[in-house]
């Protein structure tokens, strides 16, 4: 049996009253989830486990069943395995958002949704007046980017920036959680304070001004951390022998990286709405056609969320069932009947053919409510199917319809061990 996790990044949400009570998944049409739903069997996922914060590294690590308090390093050395930067033992990683600070308080995490090549010219600019041989500012995605610290101390108190959008800044720098990491909260708050006057003064940040666009006038450091001891999937799972992860997440990525899975490319994937939908299944069905694991991991709702606009969150569940799921279902769906042809041709022997059968499971891995903005940490829905799977009776995939559904409340591991049993 080969395995396929499609993960649509926040798409859980709050009943709305503007869609009569009900949440975007109930609301959205989503045909192919929907009967995925029917034809295979649901339940709710606990992804962040007590005392964590409900971050995409607590929630994507804990689907593929990594246990969190021995894993977990924060976002930094995840986005340092993404884009190739080896840690050393002293290294500590940390995310580096490039934000937009209007007044006294952050108007955004994102800097307006900053593009790659423009967030490459900032970190750039940072490294050659900021950069030492202790600090090292890396490119990463759009807006987000890595900071290395050689000697830092991780046990710091940082805030999520896409947590407190509309809140002051001043309160939220950098705090040590022991006297020991002082000075590396010290030096944080320079850096934070040193790019505010460097980037306001950048020509690309007046050039954005100019054009209506929200500057990327701050850094912002948080999740920090070292290297993880992540052991990889095959080792955990026979059934895995290969594997691979598509996303435009720098994050996702590195926990790919450690996780022992290929990072497979998509021209056109963004982490936006505007996602190039279409290429990310194709990549997934190729893979799929190699590769025993696959993780296809979609930012757009998670980000639509973020900035509160429900709407496009809605477009983005939509897209993602249309655009996504459907090719990819359609594709697993003439695998599987050509598996059960030749099953009945060996005269029952499921065992011994040269077709293996695939199993789809879809989830969020976390809610992003549209009113909050940020995410919370509720169990999320999820759905298994696979040829033979018994139904449980539910006929729609949403946070409500799946509390019924057959697998009940899972949590750590049990996910993932329950999809890899099929």
């Amino acid at each position: 049996m080969k395995h396929i996790i499609i993960l649509g990044d926040g798409m859980a949400d709050w009943a709305v009253d503007s869609l009569g009570g009900k949440t975007l998944m109930q609301y959205a049409d989503t045909p192919y989830m929907d009967m995925l739903a029917r034809k295979g069997r649901t339940g709710m996922l606990s992804t962040v486990p007590e005392g964590f914060h409900p971050g995409s590294e607590v929630a994507n690590s804990s689907i593929l069943g990594y246990d969190q308090t021995h894993v977990y390093e924060g976002r930094g050395p995840l986005e340092a395995a993404s884009i190739g930067v080896e840690l050393a033992p002293d290294d500590m990683a940390i995310r580096c958002n490039l934000i937009c600070i209007e007044g006294d308080n952050i108007k955004n995490h994102s800097a307006g949704h900053l593009k790659t090549e423009e967030g490459d010219v900032l970190i750039k600019y940072l490294q050659e007046h900021l950069g030492s041989e202790r600090v090292h500012f890396y490119t990463g995605v759009q807006y987000r980017h890595l900071l290395v610290i050689k000697g830092g101390d991780k046990r710091l108190i940082c805030t999520p920036p896409h947590d407190v959008p509309g809140q002051p800044w001043r309160p939220l720098l950098v705090k040590p959680e022991v006297p020991e990491a002082q000075a590396t909260a010290d030096l944080l708050n320079e850096l934070i304070l040193k790019s505010r006057k460097l980037l306001d003064e950048h020509p690309l940040n007046k050039q954005r001004v100019s054009e209506g666009k929200d500057p990327a006038n701050s850094i912002w450091p948080w999740a920090g951390g070292y290297r993880p001891d992540m052991v990889p999937l095959t080792e955990t799972y026979p059934q895995i022998r290969r594997g691979a992860v598509i996303t435009a997440v720098d994050l996702i990525r590195g926990i790919g990286h450690y996780a022992g899975l290929r990072c497979i490319d998509v021209e056109g994937a963004t982490g936006l709405a505007d996602t190039n939908y279409e290429g990310k299944a194709e990549a997934a069905i190729e893979a799929l056609k190699t590769d025993d694991f696959v993780y296809l991991h979609i930012e757009a709702s998670d980000e639509a969320g973020h900035d509160g606009k429900l709407d496009l969150k809605l477009s983005t569940i939509e897209n993602l069932d249309k655009r996504a799921v459907r090719p990819i279902w359609e594709y697993a769906e003439s695998v599987n009947k050509a598996w059960e042809e030749e099953v009945r041709s060996n005269g029952g022997d499921a065992l011994n053919t040269k077709t293996e059968p695939i199993a789809i499971a879809v989830l969020p891995d976390h809610p992003t409510p549209v009113k909050l903005r940020t995410h919370t940490n509720e169990p999320v829905p999820f759905l298994i199917y696979a040829p033979g799977i018994e139904p449980d009776g539910v006929e729609t995939f949403d946070e409500e319809s799946c509390k019924q559904g057959g697998y009940g409340c899972l949590k750590k591991d049990e996910f993932m061990k329950a999809f890899m049993k099929l």
